[in-house]
């Protein structure tokens, strides 16, 4: 009855599917098809709604109706609601049908959940006569006819074909899929650990004589010279040392004034340096004056002989480029007391 009343709303959407092939033959026109706007509002057409939601509410009633029939495990009227639904899902347009789909799913998710529950309970039994049935039919189980006697009480007598229980096992060998066992292709062999090889010692090649000569000699020759230069330099200072001090023996030799060379900074340390081997061998010594300034003197051949190493002391002396500048101005230093030898550049 209800498609009876809405038939006449139903004509547009029957019109609707033979004008698809007529915007086929000119897809270039825009009045021989229907437009995007029109079918959407064909789709939205009331009487379109009201089949729509009739639909749906008998899928629900069908359900509701077939409750105990689709709860059955060999019965599908169940997957055929669902895809019914949908089918009829896809031309929902509005809440309403929507309020509908989602009422529809409510009912089938119930009834599926207790379908799975039964199935499940059901699978918890075994029939131990139904799987002999199964497994005697799966290998090819050759019944009697009653004139054969295959009948006695009630019950069936047959015989199984030789390759029977192979094709039993051929079955199960894929469930019980192992890995193969271990073998040797060329037989087993000796856990021994091999022997140990020999170990050939490499012999070294001696150095020859003439490295052996050439390299003392060179080191030799190299200190020697450096050697010889400090002990000429030292006896060149002690000389300028025993110059000045015989010059004027009541004046005492100011120790900065001595060593000070007031045109370079690196022959003040290189005066120092060499200075310090005459404290050191004892060929001059050090003292201070009146106004608490270090002065140095020669000393004696037999002084340097009576008083021996035992009374000498040795001191670290530092100086900087800033401190050199300062002793300069103090003391007033315009020419050095020690000249540089001809060696060095000016």
């Amino acid at each position: 009855m209800k498609r009876a009343r809405s038939g006449d709303e139903e004509d547009p959407r029957q019109n609707a599917s033979p004008a698809q092939p007529q915007s086929d033959g000119d897809s270039s026109g825009s009045g021989c098809g229907l437009s995007s706007a029109d079918m959407q509002h064909k789709e939205d057409s009331p009487g379109t709604r009201r089949e729509i939601r009739s639909k749906y509410r008998e899928l629900i009633l069908s359900v509701q109706k077939n409750r105990e029939d689709m709860l059955s495990a060999s019965n599908n009227k169940l997957t055929e609601v669902l895809e019914k639904a949908n089918k009829l899902f896809q031309d929902v347009r509005q809440p309403r049908e929507a309020a509908l789909d989602a009422q529809l799913l409510v009912v089938t998710t119930d009834l599926g959940n207790e379908k799975a529950s039964q199935l499940s309970a059901e699978g918890a039994s075994f029939d131990s006569v139904a799987f002999t049935e199964h497994l005697l039919s799966y290998m090819g189980l050759k019944r009697l006819t009653n004139g054969e006697d295959g009948q006695q009480n009630g019950a069936a007598f047959g015989y199984l074909p030789q390759d029977a229980w192979q094709k039993v096992a051929q079955r199960a060998e894929n469930c019980f899929r192992a890995a193969p066992s271990f073998h040797y292709m060329m037989g087993s062999f000796h856990a021994e650990p091999p022997p140990p090889k020999q170990r050939i010692e490499r012999q070294r090649k001696a150095p020859t004589k003439e490295v052996k000569r050439m390299m003392p000699t060179q080191l030799k020759k190299m200190g020697d010279s450096h050697q010889e230069a400090t002990e000429k330099e030292v006896e060149r200072i002690l000389g300028y040392l025993k110059k000045y001090y015989q010059d004027d023996p009541t004046s005492p030799i100011l120790y900065y004034e001595f060593v000070i060379d007031p045109n370079s900074f690196s022959r003040t340390v290189e005066n120092i340096f060499h200075t310090s081997f005459l404290i050191r061998d004892g060929l001059a010594r050090m003292h201070l004056d009146s106004d608490r300034l270090p002065c140095i003197a020669p000393v004696e051949e037999g002084e340097v002989e009576a008083g021996g190493s035992s009374i000498r002391k040795q001191c670290i002396v530092s100086i900087s480029p800033k401190l050199w500048k300062e002793i300069k101005e103090a003391y007033d230093i315009r020419n050095p007391l020690i000249q540089p030898s001809n060696m060095q550049p000016e």
